[in-house]
């Protein structure tokens, strides 16, 4: 298990956890709601039509709901989107298609997608990366950069650094470390769910929770680059069919602030 640090001494972590700090601070989540809950049942539809509506028998399903649980998307709607995947209130088709890319000044973008109609959906995002300095580029072109991993983000304020490290080390997760005001702990995606009830057992409530794609690698990008990558990234994450963006780039705290502020 590693810890890391920051350019302060403080731990921290690197990377994937850039974009999760700048949109907390532009306080944009609660603004974009309605489309969040569209994108959460989506992930509900799909995990369903899958594996079948019963969340103790079906883990991307249960996974799925515990996040638009954590979205506060309404227990009716869960059931209907559920309902939805099995077909029960008629059958919606998604298939999931991950877009791969490069941002401005190298950094990898993985776009994943749930859509209806892929060949209405690829142009649209093809436009996004170019209208933000960005090009799409062909399979695993970036993918290869990027691995599975089980992503808990803890408000600092609620455990220290002692703590966070006991926790991680009786999980078995992969790397535990402060980013900002939060900590985050990952671990292998097969630990995901003993992750979630080792934190309840902690008293400790994640302000995240999510299976995501890690970056091996960063890149640093600042200045204006750092402008077109998070609008870039913003850009993507508007798009009605995109689930979740994940890229490699770094910036500093000082370009942080100003896009925090901006």
């Amino acid at each position: 298990m590693r810890c890391f640090t920051d350019s302060d001494g403080k731990a921290g972590m690197a990377g994937h956890s850039h974009w999760a700090r700048i949109k907390r601070a532009k306080a944009v989540t609660d603004a974009r709601r309605g489309r969040a809950w569209s994108k959460l049942a989506r992930a509900i539809i799909v995990a369903a039509r899958s594996g079948g509506g019963d969340p103790d028998a079906n883990l991307a399903l249960r996974y799925a709901i515990d996040a638009a649980r954590d979205g506060n998307m309404p227990r009716d709607t869960i059931e209907r989107a559920i309902k939805k995947g099995t077909g029960e209130l008629g059958a919606e088709q998604y298939e999931e298609v991950v877009y791969e890319g490069y941002g401005p000044g190298g950094a990898a973008v993985m776009a994943v997608a749930l859509t209806d109609n892929r060949h209405r959906t690829a142009p649209e995002i093809k436009k996004i990366f170019e209208m933000n300095g960005g090009n799409i580029a062909v399979p695993n072109a970036v993918g290869w950069n990027f691995s599975r991993r089980g992503v808990f983000r803890v408000p600092a304020a609620a455990a220290d650094e002692e703590r966070m490290m006991e926790l991680a080390l009786a999980l078995g997760a992969d790397d535990v470390g402060r980013d900002g005001e939060e900590w985050e702990l990952r671990c292998d995606p097969a630990l995901f769910e003993a992750g979630r009830k080792a934190l309840a057992d902690a008293g400790l409530k994640p302000s995240s929770a999510q299976i995501a794609l890690i970056p091996g690698s960063t890149v640093q990008v600042e200045g204006e680059r750092a402008v077109q990558m998070v609008a870039l990234v913003e850009a993507l994450e508007e798009h009605d069919d995109v689930q979740n963006v994940y890229s490699n780039f770094e910036i500093s705290e000082q370009d942080m602030q100003a896009l925090a502020g901006g």
